[in-house]
């Protein structure tokens, strides 16, 4: 019989214990059977090769992809977007009432800059905004965007406002972001940073590329998140049985939720177009099908809600059986899942309120209209969010009696309560 160490904390080396998050191990030693621990690996070593021949299958052209990225125009030939720095920012326009014509008779909805680079450097310029523009907090040296369009028959160029430089802003919300996480986690907060810049690489280097030429957006988004999960699970929570099987937990989970977004996509004959970005990609986007980029789009949205879901079921079993050794295979099934139960029911709200918080300005747009909720629901902007709202819960609650099942047939069997 071979022997399964519990996980332990890699900075102290001490045995943790797991609530609702992901703490590895316990003070006992697993012995794990040769036969599930051999089937586990086997199944996840079929899948890593099934993954690896996907993404190599599935490798889009990177000619034809450079080709494409390059192939919409942006603007009319010879415009460029200097910088430019806030000099004065001008108060909104006032109105008297919401259809009443703006009163323009004091100098108003502006902004007063000073151009900061390219041909134009130097140059004083007053912008007419929007309303929200001026009052987002807009100051004195703050940067803005413009947007130059050479002039006709030797006229001079026309300079507008484009949009707010947010560049060092993003960047440092992105640095506090990455310092919280690694004062709080600690190594392993770095290794989940790690795993995040492995997806950003495999999302832009394979998933994007390989969409925009026209392969299969299903396989691709499956290949691609399977690529993700191997990473991020065995660099974030370490190479044990434990993290395996939570692992192979996930890829069901991956696969149900492709199946009902499937389902829920083609029976709800969703379109896929809803904003501009839909619009532009049926345009340009070739052999692109938005229906199966719809379904890709619901497998990835999910992962990281998954992911935290089938660490903490199989984490929950390895818990339970360390502490009760002698408990049956069935009880330790169902006290894990007494465990899921309430771990489904906070995740399910998380990924509702998600969307919603996501969605808040259509959904306060719609209820403006003078139509019932229920006339609006079917309408295709609203029902590609509950379609993806519903078909990712979906995978996820059937994600965690697959995980536990998997978990319980992993660790040991029941010890004899007398020890014979």
């Amino acid at each position: 019989m071979g022997s399964h160490r519990a996980d332990r904390d890699p900075e102290s080396g001490l045995a943790t214990g797991h609530g609702h998050g992901h703490g590895h191990g316990s003070d006992v030693e697993l012995e794990v059977a040769p036969l599930p621990r051999a089937l586990l690996l086997v199944v996840l070593a079929a899948v890593a090769v099934a993954t690896v021949v996907g993404v190599v299958l599935l490798w889009p052209d990177g000619h034809q992809a450079d080709k494409m990225k390059g192939s919409v125009g942006f603007a009319a030939e010879g415009t460029t977007y200097p910088e430019a720095v806030v000099d004065e920012v001008l108060p909104v326009c006032p109105r008297s009432g919401p259809n009443a014509e703006a009163d323009t008779s004091k100098p108003c909805g502006t902004v007063k800059a000073t151009v900061a680079e390219g041909a134009s450097k130097g140059t004083k310029v007053t912008l007419d905004v929007p309303p929200e523009v001026s009052t987002s907090g807009l100051a004195k040296g703050d940067r803005l965007e413009l947007i130059r369009t050479p002039g006709a028959d030797g006229q001079p160029a026309a300079l507008n406002y484009f949009e707010i430089k947010r560049t060092t802003s993003l960047w440092l919300v992105a640095g506090l972001f990455a310092l919280v996480v690694l004062a709080v986690a600690r190594l392993r907060g770095l290794m989940a940073l790690v795993g995040l810049g492995v997806a950003a690489v495999v999302l832009g280097k394979f998933a994007i590329p390989a969409l925009l030429t026209g392969e299969s957006a299903v396989p691709v988004a499956l290949s691609a998140a399977a690529a993700i999960m191997y990473v991020v699970l065995y660099t974030t929570h370490g190479f044990s049985l434990r993290t395996s099987a939570a692992l192979a937990g996930t890829l069901a989970g991956m696969g149900l939720t492709a199946a009902v977004g499937w389902w829920s996509v083609s029976s709800a004959h969703l379109t896929g177009v809803v904003d501009d970005g839909g619009r532009v990609l049926s345009t340009f986007g070739g052999a692109l099908s938005l229906q199966g980029l719809l379904i890709a789009a619901v497998v990835i949205a999910g992962l990281g809600v998954l992911n935290d879901v089938t660490i903490t079921q199989t984490s929950a079993v390895w818990e339970l059986r360390a502490a009760a050794p002698t408990m049956t295979r069935p009880r330790l099934f169902g006290s894990a899942m007494r465990i899921g139960r309430d771990h489904i029911a906070s995740t399910i709200y998380t990924i509702v309120f998600a969307y919603a918080g996501t969605a808040l300005t259509l959904l306060l747009a719609v209820s403006l209209y003078d139509r019932s909720w229920l006339e609006l629901v079917g309408t295709e902007e609203i029902a590609e969010e509950l379609v993806r709202s519903f078909a990712s819960s979906i995978g996820l609650v059937l994600a965690v009696p697959a995980t536990t099942a998997i978990a319980v047939a992993v660790v040991p069997g029941p010890r004899d309560p007398l020890g014979l």
